[in-house]
């Protein structure tokens, strides 16, 4: 049984995790999904990458509990920076990552979510959090900076030091889930979100995700200039051209 299904839908490209039970990671299963989210980057027709899972209870419960003991600790650091070029290959990539979740997301799960771009959940009795300080740890792959950006540093530093959880409302009332959508219509409701940004300009959508990744940090007139230097090739793009041209005359683009 494949860990990690991909499949292709025009510019949308779905990612599914399929590690029953929990999908709780541990260093082939890094891997894979690295490897899978890699060969994704290099395609030039993928606009948006949908990361979601094949269980209704977990989208991801971390790593392996049971791995993670009875490994080294030089094997664990190699499970980290696993789940660390994961994270950085989705936040780097010049893709829109979406993460879906209908079921429990935790620890390394939560850093994996909270690297994409876009959270979108389904509403339930189930639990997201990062746990690692009741195991001693503090999250590792880039949770807490990502955290303390999402939902603001008074409501991270409880988490964070506490490792308790909160449900999908609180999430999504605290900025970490985007959309919240009934259970019952989650499937579909996730899909059109996805197949509405894939119909989008490609490479406005990357440059935007390069300006919101590289503007952090800097000032009014460095982050003027960065979103000068972006804008200026898109004039000249298929996309550019065909916007303007459908805007004239008063139709839906057909972006490419």
């Amino acid at each position: 049984m494949d860990s990690i299904i991909c499949s292709q839908n025009g510019a949308l490209i779905t990612i599914t995790l399929n590690k029953p039970p929990a999908n709780s990671y541990e260093l082939n299963f890094l891997t894979a999904l690295g490897n899978t989210i890699e060969n994704t980057n290099q395609d030039p027709t993928t606009k948006v990458v949908l990361i979601n899972s094949a269980s209704e209870k977990f989208f991801c419960a971390g790593a392996d509990i049971k791995v993670f003991g009875s490994n080294t600790v030089e094997q664990n650091k190699e499970m980290v920076v696993a789940a660390r070029r994961v994270c950085h290959l989705i936040s780097t990539s010049t893709k829109i990552f979406i993460a879906a979740f209908r079921g429990h997301i935790l620890g390394g799960g939560l850093e994996l979510a909270m690297a994409c771009d876009i959270r979108l959940a389904s509403q339930g009795n189930y639990l997201i959090g990062l746990p690692e300080i009741k195991l001693g740890l503090i999250p590792g792959n880039g949770g807490t900076v990502r955290l303390i950006t999402l939902i603001g540093a008074s409501r991270a530093m409880e988490l964070l030091v506490t490792g308790n959880t909160i449900n999908a409302v609180t999430a999504h009332q605290f900025g970490l889930i985007n959309h919240l959508y009934p259970a019952d219509t989650f499937g579909k409701d996730v899909l059109d979100y996805c197949k509405n940004l894939a119909s989008g300009a490609g490479e406005a959508m990357a440059s935007i995700k390069k300006f919101t990744l590289e503007s952090q940090g800097m000032n009014l007139q460095q982050a003027l200039q960065l979103e000068t230097a972006l804008v200026n090739p898109l004039y000249e793009t298929p996309d550019g051209i065909e916007g303007f041209k459908a805007f004239i005359e008063k139709r839906t683009p057909n972006f490419k």
